[in-house]
């Protein structure tokens, strides 16, 4: 029996497939199709053989049988090296098929357009992938295409005299990688509908969106995978209008500037932020205030900064973003005026997020590398415990236990612990500076006033340094301030030093052992503080 060069084609992706088929057809193979390839090769001329003529079976259950089968699988293992194995083919009238070009049903497509359990269910590819493993696993012997732009570079090697080694390898290897992110998708799917937050064992699918120069420093290598599945609001959704390539370091840093814009919603808000962290925020009535209030809280760090915007830049506010470096701008739009008058810096880069202050996506997760495992967690999306806002004039309630040796301890509840109850704007400015510190990292302190940060302390070993940093960059500008803390003092003297600063109100979880010091404190000098329950620490 002689061994017919064979190629077998079933595509959902038909990009380019005709001309691919047609270059097939010129190097003498047949083409065995099914179903809608198999009519769209037709109709441009082609002749093709129906899988049922290879089988010898028809198509059934509504295609869902259709090539699972051994002419087809016999023909895609056989090692052409060993004699046995010719030689049953030859026995079986089976022949050999030399190419594999599959890519499989649209299961993601069919996921993110929020289709049905039972529609998703039944866009999971049964047949395509056990036909391109086997193929990829015969690789010496078969080449298998799952990537439409592979078809030139298999065309062009046939002219050359034959498929080498190396792309079949290479074919191998994507093979796999794509039945694995395939599967990914469809376990992590069947477990969301089950309610399993956290599977026993768990896998992810990002898809290389860019390499990079280096990392965070020159002698590390990097390259940036967005997360397909969200597509709202992310920088893997952003457009890059100007400017070089992002670095490692801009889109880390870029990162926590755009998740700290988010909590102001509709309200026109800026975050300056150096290195992940903020430097400056500011909202108001328009941009250009709430950019003003921003660069003035700290226009030291914001030099070299990255700006994250969440309506659009216009004229005004582009022109005094151009007063000073700024590494990159991301905003959902910008005027005309606006670009033309940015683009006159060389060195900015400029992104357009359109859905810039899209919430987050809940089914997301948080999750940080650590050499040997995995941390994943839900992404912090509270502000305060219940998202009670009557936290902030109601009393909290007070208990009093006493141990075995008789010490008294002293416990709060949720609410105003203090005398003194903060005002409405106090509470405003505490908000604020609440929703600030929970961006920024532990220790963080943040002092502000209604509508911008006066001082940001973070990243220090203890509560006081953070609290002594925040006052310091504050100046004069501490004076009527309000105080956010991540976490609970445990100590009374970052209240002391709120005192002698002038600060009035302070935002924290509570829950220290020793938080009777410091709302005794504050009663002394006359500052309201109000305990929200929720911690925000952010490593």
């Amino acid at each position: 029996m002689e061994m017919k060069k064979r190629a077998l084609v079933s595509v959902s992706d038909k990009t380019g497939v005709v001309d691919f088929c047609k270059g097939l057809a010129a190097f003498g193979y047949e083409i065995i199709s099914t179903g809608g390839t198999a009519k769209a090769l037709e109709k441009a001329g082609l002749e093709v053989i129906p899988i049922s003529d290879i089988t010898g079976f028809p198509e059934c259950l509504d295609g869902r049988v259709k090539t699972l089968h051994p002419a087809v699988h016999a023909g895609l293992l056989a090692m052409r090296s060993n004699p046995e194995h010719m030689a049953q083919l030859e026995k079986l009238g089976i022949n050999t098929i030399d190419i594999v070009c599959v890519n499989l049903y649209p299961f993601k497509e069919t996921l993110m357009k929020g289709a049905s359990f039972d529609e998703c269910v039944e866009n999971i590819d049964i047949g395509g992938p056990t036909m391109i493993r086997a193929a990829a696993k015969n690789y010496q012997d078969v080449a298998v295409l799952v990537d439409p732009k592979d078809y030139d570079l298999i065309l062009t090697e046939l002219g050359q005299g034959g498929i080498t080694l190396e792309t079949k390898k290479m074919l191998q290897y994507k093979v796999f990688a794509h039945t694995a992110v395939y599967d990914s998708m469809i376990s992590n799917f069947l477990a969301d509908s089950l309610g399993i937050q956290y599977p026993d064992s768990v896998t992810f699918a990002y898809e290389k969106a860019q390499g990079m120069r280096y990392g965070e420093n020159p002698q590390q290598s990097a390259v940036f995978y967005n997360d397909e599945f969200v597509k709202k609001g992310s920088l893997s959704t952003a457009r890059q209008l100007w400017g070089k390539e992002l670095s490692y370091n801009n889109i880390n840093d870029a990162n926590g500037a755009l998740m700290l814009v988010k909590e102001f919603g509709d309200t026109p808000a800026v975050v300056a932020s150096k290195h992940a962290n903020p430097c400056g925020v500011g909202t108001g009535e328009t941009i250009y205030e709430a950019y003003m209030r921003a660069y003035n809280s700290d226009p030291v760090s914001v030099f070299g900064g990255i700006l994250a915007i969440n309506k659009e830049v216009d004229a005004a506010t582009a022109t005094e973003i151009n007063k000073i470096f700024i590494e990159i701008v991301m905003a959902p739009s910008y005027s005309p005026e606006a670009l033309e008058i940015l683009e006159r810096k060389k060195n900015i880069r400029l992104l357009q997020i359109e859905d810039i202050s899209a919430p987050l996506d809940t089914s997301a997760r948080d999750m940080k590398k650590v050499y040997g495992g995995l941390l994943v967690q839900e992404y912090d999306d509270t502000l305060l415990a219940g998202e009670d806002m009557s936290l902030f004039e109601k009393r909290a309630g007070v208990t009093e236990t006493v141990n075995d040796a008789g010490k008294v301890k002293t416990s709060y509840g949720l609410g105003v612990v203090t005398k003194r109850i903060p005002t409405k704007d106090e509470v405003e400015a505490l908000t604020f500076a609440w929703r600030v510190v929970k961006h920024t990292k532990s220790n963080a302190i943040v002092i502000g006033k209604k509508g911008r940060t006066t001082g940001i302390g973070m990243g220090q070993t203890n509560r006081i340094w953070a609290a002594q940093q925040a006052i310091e960059h504050a100046g004069d500008e501490a004076k009527g301030s309000v105080m956010a803390s991540d976490a609970f003092f445990p100590f009374s003297d970052c209240v002391e030093e709120c005192a002698k600063a002038g600060i009035t109100a302070i935002i924290q979880p509570g829950g220290s052992i020793r938080d009777k010091d410091s709302v005794e404190e504050c009663d002394r000098a006359g500052i309201a503080m109000v305990f929200v329950g929720d911690r925000h620490f952010r490593h």
